[in-house]
């Protein structure tokens, strides 16, 4: 039974489309939207429409951008002979949020994942090999913690190590605050491996 009117019923399985989003927040969504000012959910529908006609991928990063180079490729400032390889634009956010890293990325848009169908040609692997021909004296391997990511690292690896570049893997372990007791034998021999000397 429909407790609402076709639109808002309509309005309310949109939400609850996106990734992340539950039939709960997705009627909280829908009614935020429809208790609007008429001008603001125009605004909000413009800059949506915009935004998918406008944003496209950077030409040497492959993140989101509106521009042909994303900001970050642009700045001249930026240490371009390293390149971060991480599996999504959120991925880059999160490590640009740090402040501390001064490399450039690569944005692979999805990870090698033979269960899913996902191989090589079907993530950016191609540009990233395009760039290595430049000046480049490090690949950072910043793929998640995952069999996929995993999988991905190594392939990777095996591409960019006969070219005599640096490849390094960013360390995993044991997270801030977190208790031992409740952290997987993988993770702790990880973190073991990846011990620094204070």
């Amino acid at each position: 039974m429909d407790l609402y009117s076709g639109i808002i019923n309509q309005l309310i399985e949109e939400f609850a489309a996106l990734p992340g989003i539950g039939q709960k927040s997705a009627q909280r969504l829908a009614f935020h939207i429809v208790n609007m000012p008429r001008e603001q959910v125009e605004r909000f529908a413009s800059v949506m429409c915009e935004a998918r006609s406008k944003v496209c991928y950077c030409k040497e990063c492959q993140t989101l951008t509106d521009r042909d180079i994303c900001p970050i490729c642009a700045n001249t400032r930026r240490d371009h002979g390293v390149i971060m390889v991480v599996e999504t634009t959120r991925d880059q956010a999160a490590y640009e949020k740090t402040g501390k890293y001064e490399g450039v990325y690569h944005v692979l848009h999805g990870a090698i994942s033979p269960m899913l169908g996902i191989g090589p040609n079907d993530i950016r692997l191609k540009e990233l090999i395009q760039r290595l021909e430049g000046d480049v004296k490090e690949v950072i391997i910043a793929t998640n913690s995952t069999l996929e990511g995993e999988t991905t690292a190594m392939y990777i690896s095996k591409l960019v190590k006969p070219t005599g570049i640096k490849c390094t893997r960013i360390a995993s372990g044991v997270p801030v605050g977190g208790d031992l007791e409740y952290i997987d034998e993988v993770t702790l021999l990880r973190a073991l491996d990846g011990r620094t000397q204070l």
